[in-house]
């Protein structure tokens, strides 16, 4: 992929960043998964409609340095003391914006997924990859080593790939499991598909 294509607004490189790859070098071999759901979250130069629910929306910080570089690298964050969450950044360097990757459809290395996730071999791609934290955990992604790497780097042990998969219908809603600027319909999700992750009245969905 080429680093032009993240050098756009969240909202716009969003939908775009469905049906493409995150792959994920390991010692064993690669661990892929087609994107199938994300979320966009806007840079704190957007002034006509801000986004408190965004990492960057105070400013430059140690957590959120990452998010003010070059687009088209990993973001990682902690949450809840238990879960990794990845983002790609988008826009040009020092705008800060980023979409938060939602789910996957796993379609490499699925036992070793299911090993990482203590799951038998045979469970579904939803209990395998249907949320931010399930992903990260099935593909062994962590904020100490894949935080700041840069996705588009052919020796990068996390990467984005386009296949050139062709994504048929998509569902546009709020996002999920925030209290701030809940109401902004900046979530892109693969219409129909099983590994999206199932909407709840209450709570985040991890």
């Amino acid at each position: 992929m080429q680093r032009r294509f993240f050098a756009e607004p969240p909202e716009t490189v969003a939908p775009l960043l469905l049906g493409k790859l995150l792959a994920r070098r390991t010692s064993a071999g690669w661990l892929a998964g087609r994107i199938v759901e994300v979320e966009a979250y806007l840079g704190p130069h957007i002034t006509e409609t801000p986004d408190p629910a965004a990492h960057s929306f105070r400013g430059v910080t140690a957590r959120n340095r990452v998010m003010f570089g070059s687009p088209g690298h990993a973001y990682v964050y902690f949450i809840y003391g238990m879960y990794y969450c990845v983002n790609v950044t988008c826009e040009p360097e020092g705008l800060a914006g980023c979409i938060l990757v939602r789910a996957l459809e796993p379609v490499l290395g699925l036992d070793a997924m299911a090993h990482n996730r203590g799951l038998a071999a045979n469970a579904a791609g939803s209990k395998l990859t249907g949320g931010p934290g399930k992903l990260c955990r099935a593909l062994d992604i962590t904020r100490p080593e894949h935080n700041g790497l840069d996705l588009l780097d052919a020796k990068s042990p996390l990467q984005l790939r386009d296949d050139d998969w062709i994504v048929e219908g998509i569902d546009v809603t709020p996002r999920i499991g925030i209290r701030h600027a809940a109401d902004l319909p900046l979530r892109f999700a693969v219409s129909g598909h099983a590994c999206v992750s199932k909407l709840r009245l209450s709570g985040p969905a991890v």
